[in-house]
C-alpha cells in the first residue's frame, strides 16, 4: 500500500520532523496536536482554550484527510495535569459522537512549547 501525506493550513504546520497526518489505505494516523493557533503559531491561553484548539486542529486535519473525528478509532490524550481530565471528557462530547473511540490518557511531565494538553488519533475511513 502506498502512503499519502495529509496537510492543511487550517491546523498548525509541523514544528519538527513529522507530518500532520499520514494516510495508508483507509487508515489515517494523525500526529499529536497541541493548542497552537494555525494562523499565528501562538499557544492558546489556559487549559480550556488549549483543549478547544487541540480538537479544532484535529478536526481540520481529519477534514483534510477526507474524514471527520467520528472516524476516530483510537485517541491518545497527554496532559501535564491529570486533574484536567474531566475537561477533556467534556470537550470530547462536543467533537465526537457515540460510539466514542477507544482512548488512553497519560500524565506527562512536559509537552512541546509549554502546552498543557496534546492529543493524537487514528482514523479509519469507511
Amino acid at each position: 500500500m502506498s502512503r499519502t501525506i495529509v496537510s492543511t493550513t487550517d491546523a498548525p504546520a509541523a514544528i519538527g520532523t513529522y507530518s500532520q497526518a499520514v494516510k495508508v489505505g483507509n487508515t489515517v494516523y494523525m500526529s499529536g496536536q497541541i493548542g497552537l493557533d494555525p494562523a499565528t503559531m501562538t499557544m492558546a491561553d489556559g487549559i480550556d482554550a488549549q483543549i478547544t484548539r487541540v480538537f479544532d486542529n484535529l478536526k481540520a486535519v481529519a477534514a483534510a484527510a477526507g474524514a471527520t473525528l467520528d472516524n476516530a478509532v483510537k485517541v491518545n490524550v497527554f496532559l501535564t495535569d491529570l486533574g484536567n481530565f474531566a475537561k477533556v471528557n467534556e470537550a470530547m462530547t462536543r467533537y465526537f459522537n457515540q460510539p466514542f473511540p477507544a482512548r488512553a490518557a497519560v500524565g506527562v511531565a512536559a509537552l512541546p512549547r509549554g502546552a498543557l494538553v496534546e492529543v493524537d488519533a487514528v482514523l479509519v475511513i469507511d
